[in-house]
């Protein structure tokens, strides 16, 4: 009889449950606002999507290099000049199937089953179950609202003497708390990373969605991490699955060798297309303004129904929120809620399995009659 892996056996992603009650109650044709969804409301950038429509046009797609167009690579290291005053050799940069590539290539470039990968909790779902579903071990390290949600080293360390980490990953902005880690607590963790032996990979997909600064690649303290990012995020790009990775000389190779049989390269209209994003900066920049809009909504309104922010949202488009003042279940709420009123938004169990019950991720990323709107129901349902 034939046998199912237990790489399968990974934790379902919740959140997509109430997506799935989400799109049933808006084919009956109800009026429902998200504030669930993890991706931009907004379409591509003009300039990408010009670009895109000439090389459908005008180009023969086909597979490309597995590190990626070389025209690629080397626009996003004039990137790493021009956003962070940064040196990154084209030759280190690997263009991926959007960043969730990235994790696996990166994961899968620095392990061994068995291997132990420290990530923070709350996070993103998917790291843990990639994590697993490549029989690895994650080490799930709790943060807390007084460190603002950032990992310190003297809960990585603790983690680690107890049993040796051989990856550490850290997310900043992070999902789903919007928590930026500074730059000495960043520099920090890596500084004790390398003296530790441990990888070091940094998630910087949002960076260009932070609010109250300017963000820091972990590149600019080292050149011994891996650094993964994505043009899903700050430039709308969900769909077009593009993203890449920043290595150190010695993981160019093997990295490349995993990619020509894993993804073979990743899509090259998207290749083609998405450095004109870096030139589209203006349109970009009014999208976030919009974001920006959300933010101070939720920050207004929130409190003043029980609800509270459980880290400062400083970054990405999330509010990570305490929901306990209304209920024990989280999962139990977020149904009640798109039921009763059609607001969707994720319960906290794919973030914390630990503290799942008391907590929320809102987000922001929609259109600001949404988010008005979506909390005008909330207030009346909470009150009623």
């Amino acid at each position: 009889m034939r046998r199912l892996s237990a790489r399968g056996a990974v934790e379902p992603f919740h959140a997509m449950d109430v997506l799935r009650e989400q799109n049933a109650l808006v084919q009956a044709g109800h009026d429902v606002l998200s504030l669930a969804v993890g991706q931009p409301s907004h379409s591509a950038p003009k300039g990408v999507l010009d670009m895109a429509a000439t090389a459908l046009r005008d180009a023969k797609l086909g597979y490309t290099d597995a590190l990626g167009r070389m025209e690629t690579r080397r626009a996003i290291s004039r990137h790493y000049g021009d956003r962070y005053g940064v040196e990154v050799p084209a030759e280190r940069i690997a263009v991926t199937t959007g960043s969730s590539a990235g994790f696996s290539l990166a994961f899968l470039a620095v392990t061994d089953p068995g291997d132990r990968v420290a990530i923070t909790a709350p996070g993103y779902p998917a790291y843990r179950n990639i994590i697993k579903a490549l029989s690895l071990e994650p080490v799930e390290i709790q943060t807390d609202s007084a460190e603002s949600h950032m990992l310190t080293v003297e809960a990585l360390e603790a983690a680690h003497r107890e049993r040796p980490i051989n990856v550490l990953l850290i997310a900043s902005p992070a999902n789903p708390t919007g928590a930026v880690t500074d730059r000495d607590h960043m520099a920090a963790m890596m500084d004790f990373c390398r003296n530790e032996g441990i990888a070091f990979i940094s998630d910087e997909i949002y960076h260009g969605l932070r609010y109250t600064g300017d963000d820091r690649t972990a590149l600019s303290h080292s050149d011994d991490v891996i650094v993964i990012n994505s043009f899903s995020k700050y430039y709308c790009m969900t769909g077009w699955r593009i993203g890449w990775m920043v290595l150190p000389e010695d993981m160019v190779r093997p990295v490349e060798r995993l990619s020509q049989s894993l993804y073979i390269s990743a899509p090259d209209l998207s290749q083609i297309a998405a450095p004109a994003a870096f030139g589209c900066g203006e349109e970009l920049e009014a999208i976030k303004d919009g974001y920006r809009a959300n933010r101070a909504l939720l920050l207004e309104r929130l409190p003043s129904m029980g609800i509270t922010f459980a880290a400062p949202p400083d970054g990405a488009f999330y509010a990570w929120c305490d929901v306990s003042a209304h209920t024990n279940d989280s999962m139990e709420f977020a149904r009640r809620m798109l039921q009763e009123i059609h607001v969707a938004a994720a319960p906290g169990l794919d973030f914390d399995p630990v503290n799942a019950e008391r907590f929320m991720r809102f987000s922001y990323a929609g259109s600001t009659d949404t988010i008005a709107r979506s909390l005008d129901r909330m207030e009346a349902w909470l009150k009623g």
